[in-house]
């Protein structure tokens, strides 16, 4: 089966195979047409939970996994995932991972995203595993996942990774594809520069609803 990645809008992505649609943090620019199989949300910002887009996609069996702060906005069955809890839906094995600041701070001592507020998801479907790393900062337990075939890496600065940062996580990491997302706009090139310099994962730089195909 192939699988296929799109960007949405900002860290909003549909992950699609042959019997199944996936969407990860969907947001009010998100243009989400086809019905969910999976929702998953990695923290309760309301630039990554977005009920209504949440509300217009879901189906009456779709499984939703989110944070535990998440659970009454989205409202009905949700299932919460910490760090190193996985799950199985169907053929399609979610497992949450840590995503935080270590270095981005609203005032000191005070991150932006604190470690236990939000999760990174590992999504393994048709023998690919892509890594939606979330809101957070280049941290050390990056440096342990293994196996990852697309990586979607924030690069914005400012709350999250830039663009430098970022470039190290995905030189850490090591995917076969790294896709940068909460973007800003910023201009990416420097980071595929530096990426691609320094290993052999292929950086794609997407247009919103803009996808691929992971071979």
């Amino acid at each position: 089966m192939v699988l296929s990645v799109k960007w949405l809008a900002h860290a909003g992505f549909q992950i699609k195979t042959g019997n199944k649609v996936i969407y990860i943090d969907l947001e009010e620019h998100c243009e989400a047409g086809e019905k969910a199989d999976l929702i998953l949300v990695t923290h309760s910002h309301y630039d990554h939970c977005d009920t209504a887009k949440i509300g217009e996609v879901r189906k009456k069996d779709a499984v939703v996994i989110a944070p535990k702060d998440c659970v009454s906005k989205i409202g009905g069955v949700v299932k919460s995932l910490k760090p190193g809890e996985e799950v199985a839906i169907g053929d399609v094995h979610v497992r949450a991972v840590e995503a935080y600041n270590n270095k981005r701070f609203r005032s000191p001592g005070n991150p932006f995203h604190p470690k236990g507020f939000g999760v990174g998801y590992l999504i393994t479907v048709e023998g690919k595993t892509v890594y939606h790393a979330g809101d957070t900062d280049f941290i050390p337990e990056m440096r342990g996942l293994k196996g990852i075939d697309v990586a979607l890496l924030p690069t914005g600065d400012t709350y999250t990774m830039d663009y430098a940062d970022a470039a190290e996580a995905a030189l850490a990491i090591n995917p076969k594809i790294a896709v940068p997302m909460h973007t800003w706009g910023k201009d990416m090139s420097e980071f595929k520069k530096r990426v691609e310099a320094g290993s052999k994962t292929k950086v794609m730089i997407l247009r919103e609803d803009e996808e691929f195909q992971v071979l």
